[in-house]
């Protein structure tokens, strides 16, 4: 079961795919994850794309990549995956057709407006990257991560006047991948337009698609 998921910064992809993950017992693997993990544990890797990333620019797909192929090869993930942040890209796309190949595509439509909502109420923990919401999902105790005890924050790039130029570029690149696997007939939309929807009513519908499609 190989699963991606799509959906603009603040749609709920890491909050449902880490629910999704505990249902169908394979892996969310967030590429996003995967990068943050690299540069901080400051890996040869992970100072190239911290470098990348000080300039702005992109991190080449062929780092993105052979990260994602490395993860994919452990053992936990033989069985199947959910991927979010990837791919980003056609050649992405293209890539894992090659390597894997992907039976299910999920599209969360959100608009714009609940995801700003969303992101500028948004709190991840520092130390386990746990994600909490002060509208619609609260930490039991202020700025304390339920999990682990950790620190709780709001990152740079969920300000408000940041948020609206994420979704902008969004849009226009991942258009081309959300076409291309509605051409192939694997892509599956799923929408929430409401702030307050709980977590366990998406999870629910994106469980119903999975059971039409896996059975």
């Amino acid at each position: 079961m190989r699963i991606v998921m799509f959906g603009p910064p603040g749609s709920g992809k890491g909050t449902y795919a880490s629910r999704l993950t505990s249902l169908l017992g394979i892996p969310h693997i967030s590429t996003g994850d995967m990068v943050r993990e690299e540069i901080r544990a400051q890996t040869e890797i992970g100072k190239i794309i911290k470098d990348y990333s000080d300039k702005g620019k992109l991190v080449p797909d062929e780092i993105i990549v052979n990260l994602l192929m490395r993860r994919l090869n452990e053992p936990d993930a033989k069985r199947g995956f959910i991927l979010d942040g990837f791919p980003r890209t056609m050649r992405q796309a293209e890539t894992l057709e090659e390597t894997s190949g992907v039976d299910l595509a999920i599209n969360l439509n959100v608009p714009d407006d609940v995801i700003i909502q969303r992101l500028s109420n948004r709190l991840v923990c520092k130390r386990c990257g746990a994600i909490y919401n002060k509208l619609t999902l609260k930490p039991k105790i202020d700025e304390i991560c339920d999990i682990c005890g950790g620190e709780l924050y709001q990152r740079d790039d969920d300000k408000p006047e940041v948020i609206q130029e994420r979704l902008n570029v969004y849009r226009r690149s991942t258009e081309p991948l959300i076409e291309y696997y509605r051409k192939k007939g694997l892509l599956r939309d799923i929408s929430c337009n409401n702030l307050m929807t709980p977590p366990e009513e998406i999870v629910e519908k994106i469980m119903s698609v999975i059971q039409e499609e896996f059975g």
